[in-house]
């Protein structure tokens, strides 16, 4: 599916996060550009409820009259400091402000007081916040907004679709502006633990020792947790950066693999190239899904090899971050965002053997484009094209 591009630049001038890092985005920015991985070892993530395990969950805090979850005080945080960003930036919200929330399993800690037996004793307040429309809806409230409110699930693609969503909708002339939101809490025991069983999530091991995406010796990836948000408009502000356009595709193919022939993978970043107008050599680096599994980080690498500049810069900051699901993609887009405006990469430091053209480190940013690609668990495909704010080929 490709994304019906209009000319008119479509800016992210407002960027919230909560991360494993801490809360804000100026959290995540100073853990990127560390180069430290944000996972910490953690009582009952290891084979034994006694034992630890490596994960990279979120810190306490937020406001606790922003929800009663950790899952509704990060969500809400991340809108606020993502609208509050917009805010200092030059933004003034539109008659038809629309939301997009991406999320895959929703509030876990909530979803578990319905668990038989215990269903009684919630007030209907409660009940109602296990409708997945119903975070969406109070934030509407809050902030006075009308424009259209939904939720998009597609696994780890999840936060791309999310933009791309909001894209159409600008592009279309359904809104004036669109507060995008890619939520995900889900770095529970026992999700962590299936995941490790699927032989893709590793907790017995540090992150750089374990997750070292298109390196030798890589095990798979570490969990994560986020809650980020953007505001999106078609207004002149201090943006972060325009996204040009992009593409999304299903495999079709089986419910955990990639399709070996990377057809829909390939044809996913051809599609956004041609959708945003963009030849691939303007494109200087590929944001990677990069999660560490072998299958994922041959597919991407193959794309690249097939289609972009032999001197492209590839890196992934999984290895930091954690992979964070569902708001994977949207922590990803953060740190782009913010390299432009910080003019470096927040690139995870190379620690073995592997591909030529990753980027080692934080480094100093050449100008020019950079792909945002994402694989979700299932078939799901996504690739966004994104441009410093001045340039659309700068």
């Amino acid at each position: 599916m490709n994304i019906n591009t209009r000319r008119q630049p479509i800016n992210i001038t407002g960027v919230g996060a909560v991360t494993a890092y801490g809360w804000g985005r100026e959290a995540l920015w100073t853990g990127l550009a560390s180069g430290k991985p944000a996972a910490q070892l953690t009582a009952g993530f290891g084979k034994t409820i006694e034992e630890s395990g490596w994960v990279a969950t979120i810190p306490s805090g937020g406001d606790l009259a922003d929800g009663s979850t950790r899952f509704a005080r990060a969500m809400r945080w991340a809108a606020r400091d993502a609208i509050e960003d917009a805010y200092a930036r030059g933004w003034t919200p539109g008659q038809r402000v629309g939301l997009v929330h991406a999320t895959v399993l929703g509030d876990l800690e909530l979803g578990r007081a319905f668990q038989p037996g215990q269903g009684s004793q919630l007030s209907i307040r409660e009940y109602l916040g296990m409708a997945p429309s119903t975070p969406a809806s109070t934030l509407m409230q809050d902030y006075g907004f009308h424009g259209p409110a939904v939720n998009v699930s597609a696994m780890c693609t999840s936060g791309t679709v999310a933009i791309l969503t909001a894209k159409m909708w600008l592009d279309n002339d359904i809104v004036d502006d669109v507060l995008v939101l890619s939520t995900d809490l889900s770095a529970t025991p026992e999700v962590v633990s299936t995941f490790v069983r699927l032989g893709v999530a590793i907790t017995d091991a540090e992150p750089l020792d374990a997750c070292r995406p298109f390196q030798e010796d890589s095990r798979g990836f570490v969990f994560g947790e986020a809650a980020v948000g953007f505001v999106m408009s078609k207004q002149e502000t201090d943006s972060y950066l325009n996204v040009l356009g992009g593409a999304m595709s299903h495999d079709g193919f089986h419910v955990t693999s990639v399709d070996p022939s990377l057809t829909h993978v390939k044809s996913c970043f051809t599609d956004a190239l041609a959708d945003a107008d963009v030849s691939a050599d303007q494109v200087r680096y590929l944001n990677a899904h990069g999660p560490g599994t072998k299958q994922c980080d041959a597919a991407e690498a193959a794309a690249a090899s097939a289609l972009l500049p032999a001197d492209v810069g590839i890196y992934s900051v999984k290895p930091l971050t954690g992979h964070c699901q569902a708001a994977a993609a949207a922590v990803e887009i953060a740190a782009v965002a913010m390299s432009f405006t910080q003019r470096a990469v927040p690139a995870t430091p190379t620690v073995a053997k592997g591909d030529q053209r990753l980027v080692d480190g934080l480094t100093p940013a050449t100008p020019g484009i950079t792909l945002k690609s994402s694989l979700g668990m299932g078939g799901h495909n996504s690739v966004t094209v994104l441009a410093p704010p001045t340039s659309s080929s700068s």
